[in-house]
């Protein structure tokens, strides 16, 4: 879970507007300007997430697709990085003879023994069901193979953190926005 925390200046600033515009309409603002950051940051960081893992785009922003709004009681926007072991068809798998070739997190590695298609080679066909499937065997029957890529942990370091923690930054912007509209227009 990634969360959105206010440090320093941002307290400082918060107890001022609190004790001059009243605690209600403070923490209207600051709830509405946190969300307004939250899905800012939601966003960069879904892309992020799918840069950093190899994943399409689009899983990237379903994993981080579930958020909890901040509220004037609350204050806080949560965003839920959600996903287990990714399986190895996502990251562009080829089939070679000695196994299946991946490119978990851009880096292209070969999967030992594992298989996407049936019969031998040449001859090699490939089954409608399988769906894209990559399998290995166990005995006389075969398990889906998954890489060491797991959604949460990699939310929380290298770039996706980084770009997470880069939009705390706009946070003030977006305090400063609703402020202007609540003075309607005696603040520049």
């Amino acid at each position: 879970m990634l969360s959105i925390q206010f440090t320093g200046d941002g307290i400082r600033r918060f107890r001022q507007l609190s004790q001059e515009l009243g605690d209600g309409t403070a923490t209207k603002v600051y709830s509405r300007a946190i969300n307004d950051t939250g899905k800012v940051a939601a966003t960069a960081t879904g892309r992020a997430l799918a840069a950093q893992t190899g994943l399409p785009a689009r899983t990237g922003a379903r994993a981080v697709k579930k958020q909890t709004r901040s509220t004037p009681a609350t204050l806080a926007f949560e965003i839920h990085a959600q996903g287990g072991q990714i399986r190895v068809k996502y990251f562009k798998p080829r089939e070679t003879q000695a196994g299946v070739t991946a490119a978990p997190r851009n880096n292209r590695q070969l999967f030992v023994g594992t298989f996407m298609t049936a019969g031998w080679w040449p001859n090699r066909v490939k089954k409608p069901n399988w769906n894209g499937q990559v399998f290995y065997r166990v005995g006389e029957k075969f398990s889906v193979a998954k890489t060491d890529v797991y959604i949460p942990k990699e939310a929380v370091i290298g770039e996706t953190a980084r770009t997470f923690d880069q939009s705390k930054d706009k946070l003030d912007v977006r305090v400063t926005h609703y402020l202007k509209r609540i003075a309607g227009g005696a603040l520049s």
